[in-house]
């Protein structure tokens, strides 16, 4: 195998690559992007593909294509060996889920749906706050590609679970894509009321019944519901959208759902990192993040907070005060208004000078950072169990209903999207994630600029086994960029300035000091490093045991953090200021200079 060509058919953009094998092993080729032509006028998703693939012909003088036919397999030296796609055109899967009871049933439901790559619009159980009638305005407002049915344990509620059925069948919501289509019903509830659900949905849904995703109280089991939202979004759903009957041939019928696509991707780079990880997406719109604990993936949507679309989420969620606390100068709110509503009426606009670099940056920041909270909150044990509790329990998160996700076991974060795969430095890009993730112990960050992890996780179902160098290598050679490896010990809070861990590394000793952060350049063949933490302090083998590790090679940066976790910034504006444009030169993120730029006028919409 010597090429593959590798497409993502996005809401707004149709993006191909084209990864060859050469002497030197796997590389990126080209990659080209043109409009998604999902919509009218043209209203046929292959358009804008062959549009694409049209443009990385030209780019890279390789014949992919004759005429209207896709060259795979190859024809002599024309054409590639495969061909893999994801998409989440027309806004991906949008689903709506529902339970009996929100913090069980259908907090269980929401996590199947967003684990197999849903946007979920609305989560609707019995217990929420909404009377009978909102419920079913809330419903019918809806247009979802599917619905996810659960309730009950098996043997318990029957009743109950026919009344969350009857509120589908009285509010009818109408599907996206053709008046005459069925909206997919997957019954994932208790076993018993199945017959009761078919009775009340039948004449208006297509049911597909599997496994109760809550057979026991203590029990939850997603695979299942996922897999049969995945198949009928691919066999059901897809093929009703313009176009996609000739993407699906083209893939012998294995179009992913890019967030899919991604959690697989990041399932793998955990495996080869031999640790958890964390990803996130930020888009224009939405914020993806993912959780690789344990070699199981968890993923959520924070569908109102983004860069362009949803900037105003952000700032009603955050407070303009909490975005103006990241910016080395003093500032007035209105500004920070005044720039959003210009970024909302023009969402594709990039910054043209530094304050608006730096405003960006900022917003970032608290959107990871508001959606990386979200995450946390779903993302955790079962609610509602009991669990016998040991000595070594006290010490360790894992009490029922508490987030699982463990800064302190997470050694790599992954960034994309935007503000942080286009940020004009790493050290920018390594900033936020810094600010809005606050690693613990040994994290290292990473970037993929060009936004290559679908394919890579398309590619692990498509050639796994048959090409595990191939994956391996566009994964570490052409989609991870390393950007810093942070060091940062948890422990009580320390006076500014005390000494909390020694670093040693190079031959030199460095200090992390509580309240401050530091930095060092890395040699481009990497270098061992050996953190030695005071007895309080947590590197990740305990308190006070020292960890030694080799920074990987092309790894630039090692930040040394010893702000306390949560990050508390001072709250005198003077040193507030201070502490920033401390951390701005400490990391080189901006030109020199930089910290002390002139106020830019605050631009009024147009």
């Amino acid at each position: 195998m010597k090429r593959i060509l590798a497409a993502d058919v996005g809401s707004t953009t149709t993006k191909v690559t084209l990864f060859v094998k050469d002497d030197g092993g796997w590389r990126l080729a080209g990659k080209m992007v043109a409009p998604t032509t999902v919509e009218a006028p043209d209203l046929d998703v292959m358009i804008g593909l062959r549009n694409a693939i049209a443009k990385l012909e030209r780019r890279t003088g390789i014949k992919l294509m004759d005429g209207a036919r896709l060259l795979v397999p190859p024809v002599g030296d024309y054409g590639a060996d495969v061909f893999v796609a994801t998409s989440s055109a027309g806004g991906g899967l949008q689903m709506m889920v529902t339970g009996l009871v929100g913090t069980m049933t259908a907090e269980s439901a929401h996590r199947a749906a967003l684990g197999a790559g849903a946007v979920v619009s609305d989560v609707v159980s019995l217990d929420d706050s909404r009377t009978l009638i909102e419920r079913l305005e809330a419903i019918k407002a809806m247009k979802p590609d599917m619905i996810l049915l659960t309730g009950g344990t098996d043997g318990g509620n029957i009743s109950e679970v026919a009344a969350i059925a009857e509120y589908i069948a009285m509010a009818r919501p109408e599907p996206r894509f053709g008046e005459d289509y069925k909206i997919p019903v997957i019954y994932a509830g208790n076993v018993d009321a199945r017959d009761m659900v078919d009775d009340v949905l039948r004449e208006t849904n297509d049911i597909t019944y599997t496994d109760n995703i809550r057979p026991e109280l203590e029990v939850e089991r997603l695979d299942p519901a996922r897999e049969a939202i995945s198949r009928i979004f691919l066999e059901h759903v897809m093929m009703r959208a313009p176009g996609y009957k000739t993407l699906v041939s083209w893939t012998n019928g294995a179009v992913r759902p890019t967030p899919v696509a991604v959690g697989e991707a990041l399932k793998y780079a955990s495996e080869h990192f031999g640790t958890d990880v964390l990803g996130v997406d930020i888009g224009g719109a939405t914020t993806d993040v993912f959780s690789v604990i344990g070699g199981r993936l968890y993923r959520t949507v924070s569908a109102n907070l983004g860069m362009s679309y949803s900037m105003a989420n952000v700032l009603a969620e955050a407070k303009p005060e909490s975005i103006l606390r990241w910016l080395p100068w003093q500032f007035d709110e209105n500004l920070v208004r005044n720039w959003q509503f210009n970024k909302m009426v023009r969402p594709t606009t990039l910054p043209q000078t530094l304050e608006d670099l730096m405003l960006e940056q900022a917003v970032a920041t608290e959107a990871l950072r508001l959606a990386f909270e979200h995450h946390k909150s779903l993302v955790r044990g079962l609610k509602g169990v009991q669990q016998r509790r040991t000595v070594s329990d006290i010490f360790e998160q894992t009490g029922t209903g508490d987030t699982l996700v463990d800064m302190l076991r997470t050694g790599a974060i992954v960034g994309s999207g935007g503000a942080l795969s286009h940020a004009p430095r790493w050290s920018q890009a390594a900033l936020i994630m810094v600010n809005a993730f606050q690693p613990e112990g040994i994290t290292e960050l990473w970037v993929d600029n060009l936004f290559l992890l679908p394919h890579v996780g398309a590619l692990l179902e498509t050639v796994r086994g048959s090409a595990e160098d191939a994956i391996l290598e566009i994964l570490t050679r052409e989609a991870l960029v390393p950007v810093a490896t942070v060091i940062a010990p948890v422990g009580p809070a320390a006076g500014d300035g005390s000494v909390i861990a020694e670093v040693r590394a190079g031959g030199e000793s460095l200090p992390v000091t509580a309240g401050d952060m530091e930095a060092f350049s890395v040699p481009g063949g990497g270098m061992e490093v050996e953190v030695l933490p005071k007895k309080e302090y947590n590197v990740g083998n305990g308190p006070g045991m020292p960890v030694r590790f080799v920074v990987k090679k092309g790894m630039p940066l090692v930040i040394l953090d010893g702000r306390r976790r949560p990050l508390m910034l001072p709250r005198d504006s003077r040193r507030r200021i201070e502490a920033i444009r401390r951390w701005h030169r400490v990391l080189s993120a901006y030109p020199d200079g930089a910290e002390t730029p002139a106020p830019a006028r605050a631009r009024e919409v147009s």
